[in-house]
């Protein structure tokens, strides 16, 4: 651990604080109305769509507008795929995608997932990369922004029967949030040498009289998008290790910097449309105590050399002596790598610029713990506020249980209902995340038999792989590989049942809260605006995790350290 490494971490801290506030009082305005320089744009695409903006929904309304507009896009994404022979820009002709793979691709990028089981540059064609994915990345992303949204509005409004529009409240994520942030990110990337062309693939002649075929394409446009929205899938395998993804140490502050931008800024939103902009700040301020507590441990994890590589040979240890750089790109170096990372899995992102399978052992279970939280730590774009929320409205629960009085939310009283659908929101995500994760253990045919690591460093992958897929996060411990019946078809299971079964009872919160009166504060009112609050919430969100996963986490990354650090490996 450096002080340059704290150096550039501050420094990116410090930036998103100043980025955050006037973003989210902009979205606040945004999905009240209030911007209007798109309006003629917006209009058209109301009467072409035939909605009546003017119309509202309740919350189931709402809840089948967003399973419908999914799952016809996650339709249309499966046939892009399979007819992706037939269809244009195509330069290298490459065949369409397998019927098991195209379904599992299909409900990964619906689910703001971008789980990617095949290599992007000889499976995907442009077309498929530009139409069918890129599609998703934004609809996909303005779907989660649109359902938090529909939240805040819950909690924020009294005795109402709706709770917004989803078709409006889509557009104008996609219109007046993601579309202008992405074409200036995008011209940034470019001009930090991230390549964008349609041209096909270049054969190289290499000095030793071989050939080399260089993947390009429209790498830029999909970059911005797939950061700003938290999706995370490459265009290229490597993802953003690859330097025609992420060339420079600015393109790679940038990439960070988008990831993390929407989910920050939204508590700012949160607390202008409720009223109660010290409520947003003692949100976001748990936020980043697990975000810096995640990054610390990591980044002390990875500047660690690796106790196994001690001793073996002259050369290994002298690079070795700086800390662990198995699968990391010199040009980031250690900070930069766990910076990343820590970030990437603090979000529903999933982009990477290092081999999370490589990492140390507790480097590596931090992502996986991050994940395993709920991506709430900023979390994805929408998906973490409303997941937040969640826990908020647990933790104002139990505080009401510690007075004796009945709990009670920015003059909302918190009763059963509530906190029926706050669990049932909480449970879907370890139930399928270990359910799975078990047969796979118990599988040998289908699920150990691409497993290329053994003992604990094996369960670890194959729980990442299903705790990424239910927490939308698409990133992996890549020592499994997934593209195999079994994998594809559980795996696009659990990302659907991740994004959408833990929608509904959010959706019916909201729906639930804004038929509620509202009732003054009173002397056993628990303020939801003060330290104190940051700290119950804090401690909410730890122990919940705690209970749910610590088993797992100790016959996985615990116990892999411990072994390590005796000298003890699998082969």
């Amino acid at each position: 651990m450096t002080l340059n490494g704290w150096l550039q971490f501050l420094i990116y801290f410090v930036v998103l604080l100043l980025a955050m506030r006037p973003l989210g009082i902009y979205m606040a305005r945004v999905f009240a109305g209030e911007i209007h320089f798109l309006r003629p744009v917006e209009n058209l695409v109301y009467r072409v769509s035939g909605i009546d903006s003017s119309e509202e929904m309740n919350w189931r309304d709402y809840a089948g507008a967003m399973l419908l507009f999914s799952f016809v896009s996650m339709l249309l994404t499966y046939f892009i795929e399979r007819l992706q022979h037939f269809l244009p820009w195509n330069p290298q002709h490459l065949p369409g995608v397998e019927a098991v793979l195209a379904w599992n691709t299909a409900a990964s990028f619906t689910s703001n997932t971008n789980w990617q089981s095949y290599v992007p540059e000889t499976t995907m064609s442009y077309f498929t990369q530009m139409v069918g994915l890129a599609y998703h990345n934004f609809f996909s992303a303005a779907v989660g922004i649109a359902v938090a949204i529909a939240l805040v509005r819950g909690i924020a409004r009294r005795e109402s029967k709706t709770i917004g529009n989803f078709w409006v409240d889509t557009t104008r994520a996609c219109l007046y949030v993601l579309l202008p942030i992405c074409i200036a990110s995008a011209l940034v990337l470019v001009s930090q040498g991230v390549v964008q062309n349609l041209h096909g693939y270049t054969v190289a002649h290499t000095l030793e009289h071989q050939t080399q075929t260089i993947a390009q394409g429209p790498v830029a446009s999909q970059e911005a998008i797939k950061m700003l929205g938290t999706n995370g899938g490459g265009f290229f395998n490597a993802n953003s290790a690859h330097p025609f993804e992420n060339p420079t140490a600015f393109s790679n502050f940038l990439e960070m910097f988008l990831i993390f931008l929407i989910g920050a800024a939204l508590t700012v939103t949160l607390g202008r449309m409720t009223g109660s902009p010290g409520h947003g700040w003692a949100v976001f301020a748990c936020m980043a105590l697990l975000f810096i507590a995640g990054f610390t441990v990591a980044y002390w994890a990875e500047a660690h050399p690796n106790p196994a590589l001690h001793g073996v040979d002259q050369h290994v240890s002298a690079l070795q002596s700086g800390g662990n750089m198995e699968g990391k790109e010199t040009r980031f170096g250690i900070s930069q790598s766990a910076l990343f990372a820590t970030i990437t899995t603090d979000a529903s992102c999933g982009a990477v610029n290092a081999a999370h399978d490589s990492f140390m052992p507790l480097g590596g279970m931090i992502p996986l713990i991050n994940i395993m939280l709920g991506e709430i730590v900023i979390g994805g774009v929408g998906s973490g506020l409303y997941g937040m929320l969640i826990f908020v409205i647990l933790s104002v629960f139990i505080a009401g249980l510690m007075v004796g009085r009945t709990p009670e939310y920015l003059g909302k009283k918190i009763e059963a209902y509530d906190v029926k659908m706050s669990m049932l929101y909480v449970l879907i995500f370890p139930l399928v995340i270990l359910t799975f994760a078990a047969i796979s253990l118990l599988s040998p045919s289908m699920g150990l038999s691409s497993l290329a690591n053994q003992g604990p460093h094996g369960l670890s992958e194959i729980l990442y792989a299903f705790t990424s897929a239910a927490g939308n996060n698409g990133s992996a411990f890549a020592g499994l590989n997934a593209n195999t019946h079994w994998y594809n078809i559980s795996l696009g299971f659990t990302m659907l049942a991740g994004r959408f079964l833990m929608m509904i009872p959010m959706l019916a919160l909201a729906g639930n809260l804004a038929m509620k009166k509202s009732v003054p504060p009173s002397p056993g009112t628990f303020p939801v605006n003060t330290a104190l609050f940051t700290v119950l919430l804090t401690g909410v969100i730890l122990i919940v995790g705690a209970l749910t996963f610590f088993p797992a986490l100790s016959l996985g990354p615990i116990l892999e350290h411990l072994l390590l650090q005796h000298g003890i490996l699998f082969s």
